[in-house]
């Protein structure tokens, strides 16, 4: 009989994740929101009545939590994995989590003899419903290496990135690179429009060449619609870019751009629009220059 796995955090993410997951294997699954719970608990999901019961059931646990403090809460808090998991169980974190806390937990849960990999994800929740995402593996090869299949049911690519933490290292790469080109994109087509050319005509002139690329057509498909649907939230970018900038002052390295597009998110979410997809960043130069990129 296959083992059961268990997988907390029932979000947008977690729930499309923990769904593809259950298609190749037995999934417990819990979240804080009962509703959440019951609504996952079909097919290969059970739903455990808390952190504790999975902790006791599961040897294998994947998390998708919202914040680092809450990943660590999970964890090592009061009846939480540490206090219910046995030695040689495995916990997989793939929420976007501060470096510092991914350290911590490990070397409290390697005490204790259970292992650990952190394991963030890239792709939004078009590719978590798709089990096409992106896994940015940190920890031990050969625990890695075992673990490896259970993240293939989820995503495309799962990539051993190395040690601990380097997982989530990989991670602001990705998101410093996703939140800067969409800036350039907002910034670019507000010019353009501005100068007075139509943003689809724009579109249509670029997107075959070097400006050509995926984040452009999620940009322009969104700023052209003006729905703004968020698969990743601006205010999700901002808090990843702040983990960013927390790890470029730990290695003393110079990151201006990061710091200049952490202010751009910033002023989106004050913009009232936190809750909005990456490319509604654009409304804050329509609501400067009194246009509409559209």
């Amino acid at each position: 009989m296959a083992e059961t796995l268990g997988f907390i955090g029932l979000g947008v993410m977690g729930s499309a994740m923990s769904r593809n997951l259950a298609k190749k294997f037995p999934v417990m699954v819990y979240d804080v929101d009962k509703k959440k719970t019951r609504a996952a608990a079909a097919g290969a999901r059970h739903a455990a009545l808390s952190v504790k019961e999975i902790g006791k059931v599961c040897s294998i646990i994947f998390l998708s939590l919202p914040t680092s403090a809450i990943v660590k809460s999970v964890v090592l808090g009061e009846n939480g994995l540490y206090s219910s998991m046995k030695k040689g169980s495995l916990v997989i974190d793939t929420s976007t989590t501060d470096v510092q806390i991914e350290l911590e937990i490990e070397a409290a849960l390697r005490e204790k003899g259970i292992r650990f990999l952190d394991a963030p994800v890239s792709g939004g929740e078009k590719a978590a419903i798709e089990g096409s995402l992106s896994f940015m593996v940190g920890g031990e090869e050969k625990v890695f290496r075992s673990a490896k299949k259970f993240m293939a049911a989820m995503g495309a690519s799962v990539v051993h990135t190395g040690a601990v933490s380097m997982g989530q290292v990989t991670k602001c790469v990705n998101q410093i690179i996703v939140g800067a080109t969409f800036s350039a994109i907002a910034e670019s087509f507000a010019l353009g429009t501005r100068a007075g050319i139509d943003p689809k005509v724009l579109y249509n002139a670029i997107k075959g060449g070097w400006a050509g690329s995926k984040l452009l057509d999620v940009a322009a498909k969104d700023m052209f619609s003006r729905e703004f649907i968020p698969g990743a939230a601006i205010d999700l970018i901002w808090k990843d870019l702040s983990s960013c900038l927390s790890v470029a002052r730990d290695l003393d390295v110079y990151t201006p751009l990061t710091a200049y597009v952490h202010e751009v998110f910033k002023a989106a979410r004050a913009n009232g629009d936190g809750q909005k997809s990456l490319p509604a960043i654009v409304r804050l130069w329509e609501k400067l220059l009194k246009i509409e990129v559209r």
